[in-house]
């Protein structure tokens, strides 16, 4: 009959249109993916701290790294990783703010004063900006000069001012989802008014 022969068709045309996905194959069919595995280390070194950004794709993480420049004569800060101006201002606070904090914690640790200084935020094809990166700048300087890593699985954000006040920052829930894919365990995030969108009771959180 008609109906017989038309589902015998349909089935055939199904059977050779039929394809397999597999992981090898399935950028094809979908596309690069928006969202990868960010985490560059597994165990952060001196002066490397994990940041984290807002992206018109959401949020992302971002690895603030400082080391001794030996090829600097004078005690001096060097950034790179194609910053933005609100960024650049970020790095200037918190050099000067780390400054303070070391001679103010340990008044005999002059490393800051003497040492020059390089700053880079990697992906540097990416232009970044924003002042939310202050706190993990000058824990990456501080990291640096007390010669200490940070603890593992750690992420931060947040503005600071020229005297160390933290100040609240947008884009949290998406920072915190970046966070979550990186496998942070350990998140310090500013404080946070009673409009804040997640529950803050979250075990990822440290305030």
């Amino acid at each position: 009959s008609t109906s017989t022969s038309t589902t015998n068709n349909l089935e055939e045309e199904e059977e050779e249109g039929t394809v397999t996905v597999t992981e090898e194959n399935i950028e094809k069919f979908l596309g690069k993916p928006k969202y990868t595995q960010e985490r560059y280390y597994e165990t952060t070194p001196v002066g490397v701290i994990m940041g984290l950004a807002w992206t018109a794709n959401g949020g992302a993480t971002l690895y603030v790294e400082t080391v001794v420049d030996r090829h600097l004569k004078a005690a001096e800060l060097r950034i790179t990783g194609q910053l933005g101006d609100v960024m650049k201002e970020s790095t200037n606070i918190a050099y000067t703010y780390s400054k303070i904090l070391l001679s103010r914690l340990f008044p005999d640790n002059n490393f800051l004063e003497t040492k020059a200084i390089h700053m880079h935020v990697p992906e540097g094809a990416t232009p970044k900006d924003g002042p939310s990166a202050g706190c993990t700048m000058v824990t990456s300087l501080i990291s640096l000069a007390m010669n200490i890593p940070a603890i593992p699985h750690l992420a931060m954000t947040g503005e600071l001012t020229l005297t160390g006040k933290v100040l609240p920052i947008g884009g949290v829930r998406e920072k915190m989802i970046a966070a979550k894919r990186s496998g942070v365990t350990v998140l310090c995030l500013p404080p946070m008014g009673s409009t804040f969108p997640v529950n803050v009771n979250s075990p990822v959180i440290a305030r």
